[in-house]
């Protein structure tokens, strides 16, 4: 009667054994799998689509006069310089086989005064310029509107743009290629659809608190930021918690997969296995969540009330000057007369 349950014991010691024996196994075989899965993750992501180069005008005959190249000006704010401005670039360079590309780039007060603040300093805009294969010479400060004296001072033939008529923002007309396209002396290039210096800084300011998260960790300050002392507060415990409620999620697929392993590996019926699993798992997590729900909370009231605390002091002062009456205020000169 007493080897029935030494036996069982012994059986379910093996089994026992075993199944930590195929866990051990299975969890060293996930572990590889993920961590080649981590290295496919960190490769560079694939752009979502592929510019294609954009059709260059064929090369125009220079109309006889081969003694010097054909002067084309192209000019803008080349603000955040990006391939859009290139591939324009590119297309006036490529109007005739001899060309001598000039790009006039407006300085900060002009453009700050008819466009708006830029992100670039004028010096780094030109600079940018000045680098890019196309530009044989660039001219800064340049007028906003052109004239027939900007036209003979740099001996121009012809002006590269996009055909879309540019309201002149200084008031001298409603488009400021108005006159050379009269004069016959425009010469059209497409613009690169899906690029633009706005599109870059909205898709900056969309993912701004992520930004200034990444850069106070690389070390800089947040006035250099200009983030107030609460807004770097708020990012740093909302940065934390997403990272721990990531956290929480891949633990959870990853205990799923390798509950999963065990059950086939075992012999157990699947079905009930997982059902299982699934119902431990997923209290286990409500708890953590609701846990960290909680944590949440309670760090948001502890940093309000270290917020709040030198404010109070400072108004406690002020009160204690405010609600007292004019009676209670007896000076020296005052108990001697009425005594």
């Amino acid at each position: 009667m007493t080897r029935k349950p030494r036996k069982r014991l012994i059986g379910q010691q093996r089994l026992e054994e075993v199944l930590d024996i195929v866990l051990q196994e299975e969890v060293e075989e996930v572990e590889e799998l993920e961590d080649e899965d981590e290295e496919l993750e960190e490769a560079p992501a694939v752009p979502p689509s592929r510019f294609e180069p954009l059709p260059c005008p064929a090369p125009e005959e220079s109309n006889g006069v081969e003694q010097r190249p054909v002067r084309v000006y192209a000019d803008g704010i080349y603000d955040l310089f990006h391939f859009g401005h290139a591939r324009s670039l590119e297309q006036a360079k490529k109007l005739f086989p001899n060309t001598y590309l000039l790009v006039g780039c407006c300085s900060d007060a002009l453009t700050h005064k008819y466009k708006g603040k830029t992100v670039m300093y004028e010096a780094e805009r030109y600079e940018s310029l000045r680098h890019c294969k196309w530009v044989d010479e660039v001219i800064p400060d340049a007028p906003w509107v052109i004239s027939q004296e900007f036209l003979d001072k740099h001996q121009i033939d012809y002006v590269a743009h996009d055909a879309l008529p540019y309201a002149d923002a200084s008031g001298a007309g409603k488009d400021v290629y108005d006159f050379v396209k009269k004069a016959g002396r425009f010469k059209e290039t497409k613009r690169t659809d899906g690029v633009s210096t706005s599109d870059l800084i909205m898709r900056i300011i969309k993912d701004y608190n992520e930004y200034v998260m990444r850069n106070l960790a690389r070390g800089y300050t947040r006035k250099e930021l200009g983030v107030s002392y609460v807004k770097e507060k708020q990012l740093r415990v909302n940065m934390g918690i997403s990272k721990l409620r990531q956290k929480v999620k891949e633990q959870q697929d990853r205990v799923g997969r390798k509950l999963d392993i065990v059950a086939r590996r075992a012999g157990l019926h699947q079905g009930e296995w997982v059902e299982n699993a699934d119902r431990w798992v997923s209290g286990f997590l409500e708890k953590f969540e609701e846990s960290c729900h909680f944590m949440e909370k309670a760090i948001k009231m502890q940093l309000q009330k270290g917020l709040l605390r030198p404010q109070l002091k400072k108004q406690r002062p002020n009160k204690l000057l405010t609600n007292r009456e004019p009676s209670s205020f007896i000076t020296k000169k005052t108990a001697t007369s009425m005594a």
